[in-house]
């Protein structure tokens, strides 16, 4: 198909390809993610101390890129701070695999996802030919996701900025990857100037059938939350919201979600993963101020 629909030379795709081996430790971590961890633990990988205080040094060593991208795109910057601290640790661990081994890999030898990262292969020797590198150039982690933001090959290609305007878009560096990052949350339709999420006081029954175990679209309004025994402990600036359910070491912990929760649940497909970016966030800010 790479050579029908794309132009890729036959031959030089076999010989690609025949230096590829299938890496078993990459099919080990695919059929284990984090996002299987209850909500407690998943928190205490990244509301860390350390990561809250190389947030802050990363937010203030790439101010004026952090401003520049939430001014261009409408987007809360410490939520693009958040994200990068939660992808790579500010771009400390962006992953040592070959990214196309690991798409290989998972395309051919993981069948639960195949059709996904077989897209994704295909994504990936379009990009690296667009932006002139060899297809060993690039390592990443065991999902083939690169740079600080960990884009996948086909958010490389559709979101990918040169933020810094040196003529490359390159997510390994940091300004490129703040752009990015910023541009990838405005085009899912982040809110200017709306709240990510509040916690919720619940009462009586009536609340168990909003929830959802997938991050869905924000459709309940705020008035008729009241009538289903929801209350937000704060006032949630947000049009709609969710309420999201997460197994906290107390016990359940409610929280209602806006339009930009679910914006970042875009970017992983997991509540979990949406409210670590969301307390990072808020937690970078606050320390920030003082």
């Amino acid at each position: 198909r790479m050579q029908r629909t794309h132009g890729f030379d036959a031959g030089q795709l076999q010989a690609l390809f025949a230096n590829v081996q299938r890496n078993e430790d990459i099919l080990a971590k695919a059929s284990k993610p984090a996002e299987g961890k209850p909500w407690f633990q998943y928190r205490s990988i990244f509301l860390t101390e350390d990561r809250i205080n190389n947030g802050i040094g990363f937010w203030r060593q790439y101010a004026s890129a952090v401003e520049a991208a939430a001014q261009q795109y409408g987007v809360d910057p410490a939520y693009i701070v958040a994200i990068i601290g939660v992808e790579t640790l500010y771009g400390r661990n962006t992953g040592n695999y070959y990214v196309l081994q690991a798409l290989t890999t998972l395309a051919f030898d993981f069948p639960k996802r195949a059709d996904f990262y077989q897209k994704e292969l295909e994504q990936y020797l379009l990009l690296t030919r667009e932006e002139q590198v060899q297809p060993f150039g690039w390592q990443g982690s065991y999902a083939g996701a690169m740079g600080l933001g960990q884009f996948i090959s086909s958010s490389y290609r559709q979101y990918a900025q040169d933020f810094n305007r040196d003529g490359r878009r390159n997510l390994w560096d940091p300004e490129d990857a703040i752009g990015s990052v910023a541009n990838y949350l405005a085009q899912h339709g982040w809110q200017t100037g709306e709240d990510v999420a509040v916690p919720a006081y619940v009462s009586g029954q009536a609340y168990a059938r909003l929830l959802n175990e997938k991050p869905v679209k924000p459709s309940l309004i705020l008035p008729a939350l009241t009538a289903q025994g929801i209350v937000p402990v704060s006032s949630l600036r947000a049009k709609q919201a969710s309420l999201i359910l997460l197994d906290g070491a107390a016990g359940s912990e409610f929280w209602l979600g806006g339009d930009n929760f679910y914006v970042i649940t875009r970017y992983n497909h997991s509540n979990k993963y949406a409210m670590a970016v969301h307390q990072l966030a808020q937690a970078i800010r606050q320390r920030m101020r003082r």
